[in-house]
């Protein structure tokens, strides 16, 4: 929104200046007419040139914004000066312009749920729409609290998988590179030795060598298929058949895939419980939990049992035709549903699978971690291994 520079007078005859956001000369005249001031001038004020690069939000500096956000309210901190503060301290240059056009917005007469929804990419439709239930029901610092609690679980989930996974693959890349990189420049060497001699290779050391002679002359073709296959993959996941295919891809992934699906399962019943504790519509929360799902079947999932749900039907009984969610959750769901607490049974759910993915990914780690080594090891031995075979035989031939 504009912000224009005006000038005016009050009824005292005093002169007064300042700023104020608004759409037109007209709004600001009205808006200060409001307020006693007859405006003399006003102008639009001229837009500062930002130099600095805009990068994304992270997840977790908008869970803290919502954290302090919801103590500056309990405190008694009027709206507007808590979004100036808030501005002020954010470290993201994107979230503190999205917080000054919000406090902007709020100013001129927005709602606080209006205002942040015209910044989708930073703060999403879960997001909006607790802030507009928190609004309506009078209750804006629990649900931000709530909403905080949320998030730094769910970026907690996030990390803790995250963090599992991210050990073994740099191991596994390194220790790839190492393979390849003996295979490559240093096989060959051997390779030319050997054949000053003549001497008879054993097994291990032809196939070594047949391997070596194989990349060497066809590593460009083999990068390129690697540069296609990536390109392939991220133009597949852009369409929708292609994205449902993939995911039901990592579903039925062994291992991964059961963890993928608890993770899945866990966030999805944080998201649902969440929103309707909050009092947030029924259809609306699926509407929402279906989108932050994370995976194109369980969002197709979803968004069955809403349109059963919107006939007249339970939760319960769309989300077990649907054959994604385990018996254990419907029934927990449905015993929700008949005694009136849905929101706390889904809190119970969301709790018992974070726990079950902590376990799942603590053995995992403990399993994935001495594999990796043993399996890259024993490749990287087996080419030195093959390489140092021969030199018995030319000792031999040489003596």
């Amino acid at each position: 929104m504009p912000v224009f520079e005006y000038v005016g007078k009050t009824l005292s005859g005093s002169e007064v200046s300042g700023e104020i956001a608004a759409r037109s000369q007209e709004e600001v005249r009205r808006i200060l007419r409001r307020k006693r001031v007859l405006v003399t001038e006003a102008r639009a004020k001229p837009r500062e040139i930002h130099l600095h690069i805009r990068r994304g939000v992270k997840s977790t500096e908008i869970s803290r914004m919502a954290r302090q956000f919801a103590t500056m309210i309990e405190a008694g901190l009027p709206l507007v000066q808590s979004l100036e503060i808030l501005s002020d301290q954010a470290t993201s240059p994107a979230l503190k312009d999205a917080l000054s056009d919000v406090r902007e917005r709020v100013q001129s007469g927005s709602t606080l749920a209006e205002a942040l929804g015209k910044h989708p990419k930073i703060f999403d439709e879960l997001f909006v729409n607790m802030v507009e239930a928190g609004e309506i029901g009078g209750a804006l610092d629990t649900i931000l609290l709530r909403l905080a609690t949320y998030r730094e679980k769910v970026d907690a989930l996030r990390r803790k998988i995250k963090g599992a996974m991210y050990y073994p693959a740099v191991i596994s890349v390194v220790a790839a590179g190492a393979t390849l990189f003996l295979i490559t420049f240093i096989v060959p060497v051997f390779a030319k030795l050997f054949e000053g001699f003549g001497a008879e290779l054993p097994l291990p050391t032809k196939l070594v060598l047949a391997i070596s002679g194989i990349i060497r002359s066809n590593i460009l073709l083999g990068i390129v298929i690697l540069i296609g296959l990536g390109i392939g993959y991220r133009y597949l996941a852009k369409t929708p058949s292609g994205r449902l295919a993939i995911d039901r891809f990592k579903l039925k992934i062994p291992i991964m895939g059961n963890l993928l699906r608890k993770s899945i399962i866990a966030r999805f019943s944080r998201t649902l419980g969440t929103l309707l504790n909050s009092g947030v519509p029924i259809l609306d929360s699926l509407e929402i939990t279906a989108k932050t799902a994370g995976n194109k079947v369980i969002y197709n999932a979803i968004r069955r049992a809403v349109t059963a749900i919107a006939q007249g039907d339970t939760i319960a009984q769309p989300l077990q035709d649907t054959g994604v969610f385990p018996p254990m959750v419907v029934q927990m769901i449905s015993v929700g549903e008949k005694t009136g607490g849905l929101d706390e049974m889904l809190e119970k759910v969301a709790d018992f699978y974070e726990d079950e993915v902590d376990a799942a990914v603590d053995a995992l780690t403990s399993i994935i971690e001495p594999v990796v080594i043993v399996v890259m090891g024993a490749v990287i031995g087996f080419v030195l291994i093959s390489m140092y075979l021969p030199m018995f035989d030319l000792i031999g031939v040489i003596g």
